[in-house]
């Protein structure tokens, strides 16, 4: 899509004149590899100039409210300075090199937002030269099309890590969402693959966004008048199966940078086979199935949203999470002892741990059985996947058991119903709960 868009543009006399056409195939295509561009939060108004960053969002991606929205996704430049052997961008690969400058993207952003193309802007870049050098750039785009092109719409930065403090902190006051990558979840598996880097280089400009964050709110307690500064928050991804953690390795990193910088998010990108010739990295075929990404992105929202401790899903004992189930099914099975659950005494809290029923049907059920006492029908009419909750359940005119002594069974039951798992999007919405 972004390909023909980006054909139609480029037969435009307006852009034809920066010969865009050979950089931006080149830094769009490198930009794919970058997953963490969420616009769920942004409140910028608009108080006069263009767009409207409450109203838009980013590209083939979803808001909180579940609109589909659209992103211009670029590169500043895929030189860099670094050699990770996981990225496409590293300075041994052999790939086309490119760079726009900061009016380049700015003109850009601006004529692809001006044809309704798309609603905001998600900016990252290689680092060349050095970090203060490439982050002052992207600075400079960020703060031409807020101050110069009053432009509102919604911003996503990729912060450089290593840059100034003083620079991060000017890039914040015209982002929504700003986001600095781990790379690797382990500090051991980053040194093995990317030697010239560390994780404290991602924590320190992570720690300095949070501690503006939180400056800016409390002047609000004191000042009528703010300025924004990242209204969106911060995000991180880490790459997935270039190394050789384990899913609790991985979800004890996530969950640390949840409490530790009040990170709206974190995405998990499954490692991409692009320099097989490489020693350090994986020998496979084909890439990691997507379905672990998705089960990782499963256990976030119970860990963020269901009330579920890293402790009950990943252990010393269960260290990977099951293909071909979910998570929350995974740990009912594991504990039968808890089962099943009377629907019309119990609270909200254990309604959700119920397999097949999310947070929107447990309200429901919750505010329905106020009216009297519910039945397999009126479950159903809630939204639950009843053939998965009723393992697990009792309501008005179920057969009262004491808990199932099977788990397998069960297990085969389900499986044999719905033998593929859902492939569902995984950074917006998890179907199977």
């Amino acid at each position: 899509m972004l390909k023909k868009l980006v054909n139609l543009i480029l037969n435009t006399k307006e852009l034809s004149m920066f010969g865009f056409d050979d950089k931006l195939k080149i830094l769009a295509d490198a930009a794919k590899y970058d997953v963490s561009c969420s616009s769920s939060g942004g409140k910028r108004k608009n108080l006069g100039g263009i767009g409207d960053s409450s109203a838009s969002g980013i590209c083939h991606t979803y808001t909180e409210d579940g609109r589909c929205v659209s992103l211009l996704k670029i590169l500043m430049t895929n030189y860099c300075i670094y050699d990770c052997s996981f990225c496409v961008s590293r300075r041994s690969n052999d790939v086309q090199r490119a760079a726009f400058s900061v009016k380049e993207v700015v003109d850009l952003t601006m004529n692809f937002y001006r044809r309704n193309y798309i609603e905001g802007l998600f900016l990252s870049s290689g680092i060349f030269k050095s970090a203060d050098y490439t982050m002052e750039r992207l600075m400079l785009v960020v703060k031409k099309l807020r101050t110069e092109e009053r432009f509102h719409g919604y911003i996503h930065l990729k912060a450089i890590p290593g840059a100034s403090e003083a620079l991060l902190k000017e890039a914040g006051l015209y982002v929504d969402r700003m986001s600095v990558n781990l790379e690797i979840p382990t500090e051991e598996g980053l040194k093995l693959v990317a030697p010239e880097k560390d994780h404290q280089s991602v924590k320190q400009p992570l720690d300095i966004i949070k501690n503006e964050i939180k400056t800016i709110q409390q002047d609000k307690k004191s000042f009528k008048k703010v300025p924004l500064f990242v209204p969106a928050g911060q995000s991180t991804q880490m790459v997935i199966g270039a190394t050789g953690e384990s899913d609790l390795d991985i979800m004890q990193t996530a969950n640390e940078f949840y409490k530790s910088y009040n990170l709206k998010r974190v995405y998990y990108s499954g490692y991409i086979p692009i320099n097989s010739s490489n020693s350090l990295l994986p020998k496979i075929g084909t890439p990691p199935p997507l379905i672990r990404e998705n089960r990782l992105y499963q256990t976030d929202w119970l860990l963020r949203f269901y009330g579920f401790s890293l402790n009950e899903i990943l252990n010393s004992k269960h260290q990977d999470l099951e293909l071909e189930i979910d998570p929350k099914l995974a740990w009912a099975l594991r504990n039968p002892q808890f089962f099943p659950i009377d629907i019309n005494k119990a609270s909200y809290n254990w309604i959700i741990r119920v397999p097949g029923i999310g947070r929107q049907s447990a309200n429901k059920i919750v505010q329905a059985r106020k009216f009297g006492r519910l039945k397999e029908y009126q479950l159903k009419k809630l939204g639950i996947a009843f053939n998965r909750a009723k393992y697990f359940m009792v309501c008005q005119d179920s057969i009262i058991n004491k808990g199932f002594n099977y788990p397998e069974i069960v297990k085969k039951s389900i499986l044999e119903k719905n033998p593929n798992p859902d492939l569902v999007n995984p950074s917006t919405q998890l179907s199977l709960f």
